[in-house]
């Protein structure tokens, strides 16, 4: 990757729908948590926490991500870290991006829904007068701790909700834990006015997807890669247009894909299908959505207007509202027309 082609990415308005919100915090947000709330699971140093998040498989990789959860117990954690995830996206240009929540795991530890709920969205408008990063919220529901979770994520999300919510999804492990058995949740979301998004195609194979399209009535799919195994699928999703959440270095980092070169996101693109490309975890696997869009023009060979067009996509899958939507598909066309007339970047 050129360094031309570097300082275009990082000057480049993006948005961001698949990124988490506990998963983003820094080394130095994580070893602050630690220090205040001391787990001799996670360490205190920050450079003692790029050893930490090295994965030896999925399922690591959850053990290891709920070790960082349980060190955000106060209101005052959830509010720190939702501001620094603000701050760490408004340095990469991304000037919308969907925040998946988990408000179960905080609630479960202690912190009352109500000020859970006041943090974010106390987080969110600062964020947005301050940084000028515009967040929204996708409440998740964490697979692996059952029907529970689903029905306190649901009453959350629908009984409480807050002015930055727009979707409902679905993390956590896949094999094993059968999407249809979160329909009604995903019923009552959508009855409600909130968008599907659940994970899929990840951890688990092509059904993993049928399911979350058939019985949780998914608008995007988070991840959705392994889709590739299944012809009739991709043809699906092609065919209606459905996004798919891309996350790379994400899915090297956990196992999904051997390695970012054998990454099946061209196979995806050829097949029609709408890719986004986004983060996840990003200082968990040592990335940034910065570095997503490099990888991703060194495996489409794409150049500046390429780049600028798997932007556009992000905007166009979001939940972004129609004005907001074309204001950030103006801001992309307006950079890549200045960097293209000063013909060799600013």
């Amino acid at each position: 990757m050129s360094s031309s082609m570097d300082t275009f990415i990082a000057g480049l308005p993006k948005a961001e729908l698949h990124v988490h919100h506990v998963g983003s915090a820094s080394p130095r947000i994580v070893a602050e948590l630690a220090a205040r709330h001391p787990d001799p699971k996670v360490p205190t140093d920050p450079e003692a926490l790029a050893e930490f998040f090295t994965f030896r498989d999925f399922p690591h990789f959850i053990e290891l991500y709920l070790a960082t959860v349980e060190l955000v117990r106060t209101a005052e954690d959830v509010r720190l870290l939702t501001f620094e995830v603000a701050r760490d996206m408004a340095r990469q240009n991304i000037r919308y991006a969907e925040l998946t929540v988990t408000p179960y795991s905080s609630v479960r530890r202690g912190i009352p829904d109500t000020e859970f709920l006041a943090a974010i969205e106390d987080a969110r408008k600062a964020a947005e007068s301050e940084l000028g990063v515009v967040l929204r919220w996708c409440f998740d529901i964490p697979g692996e701790a059952g029907l529970e979770s689903a029905e306190e994520t649901c009453r959350i999300a629908v009984d409480l909700g807050c002015e930055g919510l727009v979707s409902f999804g679905l993390g956590g492990p896949e094999a094993g834990i059968s999407r249809a058995q979160f329909k009604p949740y995903f019923d009552r979301a959508r009855a409600a006015g909130l968008h599907s998004v659940p994970h899929a195609g990840e951890g688990d194979g092509p059904a993993s997807v049928w399911a979350a399209l058939n019985e949780l009535k998914a608008e995007r799919i988070g991840h959705g890669v392994r889709s590739v195994e299944d012809e009739a699928l991709l043809a699906h999703l092609a065919e209606r247009q459905i996004p798919l959440e891309v996350c790379p270095t994400s899915n090297v980092a956990t196992r999904v894909v051997a390695d970012l070169d054998r990454h099946p996101i061209r196979q995806l693109l050829d097949a029609g299908v709408l890719v986004t490309v986004n983060s996840d975890d990003p200082p968990m696997f040592g990335t940034d959505l910065n570095r997503e869009y490099a990888v991703a023009a060194r495996l489409l060979d794409l150049d500046e207007a390429g780049l600028a067009g798997l932007a556009k996509n992000a905007v166009d899958a979001s939940f972004l509202d129609a004005p907001g939507k074309a204001r950030l598909r103006g801001e992309i066309d307006d950079y890549l027309a200045e960097w293209t007339g000063s013909g060799s970047g600013f």
